[in-house]
């Protein structure tokens, strides 16, 4: 009997401690909007829009900090119709639960300033930055382009949550979250409260008007048709459309001297995916000569790291080129990397990049509670390998 007692107190502990290393995993299970699509605020395929939240407490009871998931963009019928089938253009297609880890930590050590804030991290279902509007839909391919519809209907959601009595509320993202983040600032800013303290932080989202080492604009060109197809136009920001062509205003070097909120950008001025799809494209290396140089500038050879060293002297060259502004803040570092607030060694830890003597998290927190502003890009001049 005393065995049986014994190992019925030992299968306790296990189970307890099972369950408690989930929690301290920190997985989040998902929350389907099925709501929103009595508003027309569907993803690519017409299910509904979706977010994983985990609630604040304490001193984080009415602090808010939304982070809105990357995954590039859709720019045709056919490249939408195969989106549409994955996690990237359908709900149906996500998982149950979402890793919450970097900004999004619940544990101090990890997050210090913002680990009991209520944290939300907005599922990426629409091709288009969450900008697209269009009231048609696709009846042969069964596609929907409604991605702003999509935005307003989860900050109204969350509102209802509680977002609407926020004291402090931080919009961010990562890659085309982070484009997202910069297109969408003002907005968010002016679904706040006049009181709260609101502001923005972009991670890898700062894409820039760069040549393939060809010399063609692709990026241009593929924004141009990203635009046209989600009509993205009436939700860019009308300061930047209203002085420009309308997909010139996708591009942060455009838009963001017009936001009006006080802005946070991370970026590396040698970011991979820029590197990867803007300066050396797939169908400009048919040869792959510059794979294994895509994945780790230790591979590559002489040539092409002046080739990358000349493209992140480009970046720097349009981001120094921006309007100054003492709201803005900026980590700019050399790292060949791209987007991972979301990583718990990236954003605070002994092994996180440091500008300054400070990491990432601990930058965006000194800008965010104006206890210091911070401005600071890499000075070392080439490209580094960085392990996440």
């Amino acid at each position: 009997m005393m065995a049986l007692t014994f190992l019925l107190a030992l299968l306790a502990v296990l189970c307890t401690s099972t369950t408690l290393g989930v929690y301290d995993s920190q997985y989040v299970n998902i929350t389907i909007l099925h709501s929103a699509t009595t508003e027309g605020a569907v993803c690519l395929d017409g299910s509904p829009p979706a977010y994983h939240l985990d609630m604040g407490h304490g001193s984080g009871l009415r602090s808010w900090i939304i982070v809105m998931d990357g995954g590039a963009w859709c720019q045709s019928i056919p490249d939408c119709l195969s989106r549409s089938t994955t996690n990237l253009g359908s709900s149906k297609q996500m998982k149950n639960v979402s890793w919450f880890a970097g900004v999004l930590d619940h544990h101090p050590q990890n997050n210090p300033e913002f680990y009991n804030w209520n944290r939300v991290r907005v599922k990426y279902c629409d091709g288009s930055s969450f900008t697209g509007d269009v009231e048609q839909v696709d009846l042969d391919n069964k596609l929907f382009f409604r991605g702003a519809r999509i935005f307003n209907a989860i900050m109204e959601d969350l509102g209802s949550k509680g977002m609407q009595y926020a004291e402090n509320a931080i919009l961010s993202g990562v890659s085309a979250g982070g484009l997202s983040t910069i297109l969408n600032c003002d907005k968010f800013k002016s679904l706040m409260p006049t009181d709260a303290k609101v502001k923005c932080v972009a991670d890898a989202g700062f894409f820039i008007n760069g040549q393939t080492i060809s010399g063609t604009s692709d990026i241009q060109e593929m924004y141009q048709r990203v635009v046209t197809l989600h009509v993205s136009a009436k939700n860019l920001p009308l300061s930047c459309t209203s002085a420009m062509e309308p997909s010139l205003c996708f591009f942060p070097q455009n838009v963001v001297p017009y936001v009006q909120t006080p802005l946070f950008i991370i970026n590396s001025h040698y970011d991979a995916w820029q590197i990867k799809n803007i300066l050396v494209p797939e169908y400009l290396d048919r040869q792959h000569v510059w794979d294994d140089c895509k994945k780790q500038i230790s591979n590559c050879i002489f040539s092409q790291r002046l080739i990358i060293q000349v493209f992140g002297v480009e970046f720097l060259k349009v981001f120094e080129g921006l309007t100054p502004s003492f709201t803005r803040g900026y980590f700019i570092t050399s790292y060949h990397s791209h987007g991972a607030i979301l990583s718990k060694n990236y954003w605070f830890s002994p092994t996180s990049p440091r500008l300054l003597h400070k990491t990432i998290g601990e930058a965006v927190a000194d800008w965010f509670f104006e206890r210091a502003g911070f401005q600071y890009i890499d000075p070392y001049p080439c490209a580094r390998d960085c392990k996440l």
